[in-house]
């Protein structure tokens, strides 16, 4: 907190017309995006960058460094001005506004160098992240002590409010007492279509006085009411804080006429001029000139070199403070710079003990028992599952975050699917901490507006999905996922804005795979993973001959796909994952006895990985020309691409059932004898497709 003097005030308020100015001109020169929420915001974001925010100007990436997570994503322009009059964008990247390959897209996405902790768009995440973060500053700071503590900021705005997520929230952070957690409520009663009295009556403080926040009321357009709203925000100790900040929508936009064209819903989602006002008459209000509105005045560009160096020399005093504790406290110096690297611990991975023919989410909680032990800087958290999902094998040298008390490294989220994946994301992107959460594989419907921020932003969240199939049994067709994998796939077919693989998923066939798939997913700092797990028991793979079993699973399984029944010249090849893979070699085995035909049956842990082998690999796995037989437990398309034009996959095509799962598996189909004898049937219909082929 950087105090300042009457006499400095205003050019407080210049910057923030300064702001208001720039995002005027960066969306009527884009032709398109969001001006009146930024102009309302304007006063706030500037006193919380130039005054409370402690950053390093000369070091974005400082690991102490507060944050500030946005949540309305289509107020950019507030941000992206801020940021370049703190020096970390330049007035060209602003004309580049939501132009190709330039620096400020239409909303914000994740960047680290220009202080942009979050992408953000989809209203209720920015601020859920903001908690993550908030959660993972507790967590190290109990690790390390006080001296690394800094406070997370989040800004959300009337439609992250109605979003459902900010509930969880709420609940979380007043729950577990986050007071290092501030956020302000941008509340201007104007959303995209309609005033917010057309959708909403509540009483937002009262709503979260009730979940134990510290609820400060400010008219957020009065540079002194936030001043004293922040500061007494920093100073609380025991709860979170939320700041509602009554402002004005599209403040400082006159008409043709001067006339005050303010509080107005038009200009909430499209450039000014389009919305009614007059953008030079507006730019001259603001202080600016009509004909050049692309500038920094020289009074807040002298104010704000002041405060950024002010801030220069809080962070030096930090790091010296940091670098006298790594002194008197070696050990724990070398352990916070291993955590800030997100170096991987020395982990035995061969000799880890997994019980014969068990499920694969028990095979995964004797794991996560071994990380509890191991990664001392993961975070794990489950959604009311733990005991389901096997999350709480991390419990055995853990126990769950208190309020006051985070030595510990488990988060029940409770019912919430969304906010712990999302509250994961946040975690994710603070640095310096593992994020794994879980849930059954069907609620994982809950957490795709949160798996797909994951990707896109690439942060290495792994989610552990448990019940991966109908053999989820009588809980019947609600709990049964069937089109869910085929669903996480699509993210695993696409890159990421850096070009990499956007999602790795991880279906294991016994407990050596399992083992094998953490490894890999424990590794994979590209973007995040999914593990599915089953709920019953399954029979291990056999270990080849003169081979160890996790040898074999470890060594295919970073392929993606390989051989667990292999043949010189097969006259089909079967293809499977999880639970199916041991049904597949009961079948090959009836169809070389029953037949005489050599299978070839491969587990494929990973298409994304296996498509990322050389085409040697890949042809000599699944020879060209070849009968291919997929066999799933969800969508045929999951393998469509896989067996080829020829090949043919088998699946379910319709939604669960309410039974015992062996009597599903009879009724659907998924029995040894019932999948060898579609494999012949399908041989006789490649033979045939094979000679429509050469006729043509």
């Amino acid at each position: 907190m950087i105090p300042v003097s009457e006499k400095d005030f205003a050019a407080v308020d210049r910057a923030a017309d300064n702001i208001r100015m720039l995002t005027v001109a960066m969306v009527e020169k884009a032709k398109s995006g969001h001006p009146g929420g930024a102009m309302g915001g304007a006063d706030f974001i500037n006193i919380l960058y130039s005054e409370f925010l402690n950053w390093d100007p000369d070091d974005t990436a400082w690991p102490n460094r507060d944050r500030f997570y946005l949540d309305p994503g289509h107020m950019s322009p507030m941000l992206y001005s801020e940021l370049a009059i703190c020096g970390l964008l330049s007035l060209d990247d602003l004309k580049n506004f939501r132009q190709w390959d330039s620096r400020t897209p239409g909303h914000p996405e994740r960047s680290d160098r220009r202080m942009i902790e979050n992408t953000s768009g989809p209203l209720g995440q920015g601020h859920t992240m903001g908690l993550g973060a908030a959660i993972a500053e507790r967590f190290l700071a109990a690790r390390f002590g006080e001296w690394m503590a800094h406070k997370t900021y989040a800004y959300i705005s009337d439609g992250g409010m109605q979003e459902e997520i900010s509930s969880g929230v709420a609940r979380i952070a007043g729950h577990l007492g986050l007071s290092s957690f501030i956020m302000y409520f941008d509340s201007n009663d104007i959303q995209l279509s309609s005033f917010t009295s057309d959708v909403t009556s509540e009483d937002t403080e009262a709503r979260y006085k009730s979940w134990n926040w510290n609820v400060i009321k400010i008219d957020g357009n009065d540079q002194r009411q936030i001043r004293k709203a922040l500061t007494d925000a920093v100073n609380e100790k025991e709860r979170p804080t939320l700041i509602i900040g009554k402002t004005v929508m599209g403040k400082g936009a006159v008409g043709k006429d001067g006339a005050s064209f303010e509080r107005k819903v038009s200009t909430h989602g499209q450039p000014l001029s389009g919305a009614g006002a007059d953008v030079d008459a507006t730019v001259k209000n603001l202080g600016g000139d009509p004909a050049n509105p692309f500038v920094i005045f020289p009074d807040v560009a002298e104010h704000y070199s002041k405060m950024l160096d002010k801030k220069r020399e809080h962070a030096r005093a930090k790091k010296a403070e940091q670098a006298e504790w790594a002194k008197k406290n070696p050990e724990l110096a070398k352990k916070f710079e291993s955590f800030m690297k997100m170096e991987l611990p020395d982990i035995d991975w061969a000799s880890i003990e997994q019980k014969p023919n068990i499920a694969t989410r028990s095979a995964s909680g004797a794991i996560l028992g071994v990380f509890s032990q191991k990664v001392e800087n993961m975070i794990v958290s489950s959604a009311d599952l733990a005991n389901s999902d096997m999350t709480d094998g991390f419990l055995k040298s853990s126990k769950i975050f208190r309020k006051g008390d985070f030595s510990g490294g488990f988060l029940q989220a409770g019912v919430s699917e969304l906010t712990m994946a999302v509250v994961m994301n946040g975690i994710a992107s603070h640095g310096g901490v593992f994020a794994v959460c879980g849930t059954f594989f069907t609620f994982s419907d809950y957490m795709k507006p949160a798996m797909r921020m994951a990707a896109l932003m690439g942060l290495p969240v792994k989610y552990v999905w448990s019940h991966d199939t109908f053999r989820v049994g009588e809980d019947g067709p609600t709990h049964q996922p069937v089109e869910h994998e085929l669903q996480v796939r699509l993210l695993e077919k696409m890159n990421n804005l850096r070009g990499l693989r956007s999602m790795l998923v991880l279906r294991p066939a016994d407990a050596a795979e399992t083992t094998a798939a953490w490894k890999l997913a424990l590794e994979n700092f590209n973007g995040p993973t999914a593990l599915l797990f089953s709920r019953q028991a399954v029979n291990d793979i056999p270990a080849k001959a003169g081979s160890a079993r996790f040898a074999d699973a470890a060594d295919g399984a970073g392929r993606g796909a390989y051989t667990v029944v292999d043949c010189d010249d097969p006259g089909l090849v079967l293809i499977a994952n999880g639970a199916e893979v041991f049904t597949c070699i009961e079948a090959a085995e009836i169809i070389r006895k029953d037949h005489g035909i050599n299978v070839r049956v491969i587990s494929a842990v990973s298409e994304g990985l296996f498509k990322g082998q050389g085409r040697e690999y890949r042809e000599k796995l699944i020879p060209f020309g070849k009968p291919v037989m997929a066999f799933t437990a969800g969508l045929p398309l999951v393998y469509a691409q896989m067996v080829g034009p020829l090949g043919k996959v088998v699946g379910l095509e319709r939604f669960g059932a309410s039974a015992p799962f062996k009597v599903l598996e009879q009724k659907f189909g998924y029995t040894a004898d019932k999948v060898a004898a579609q494999a012949v049937d399908y041989l006789g219909e490649f033979k045939s497709l094979v000679e429509r082929v050469k006729s043509l």
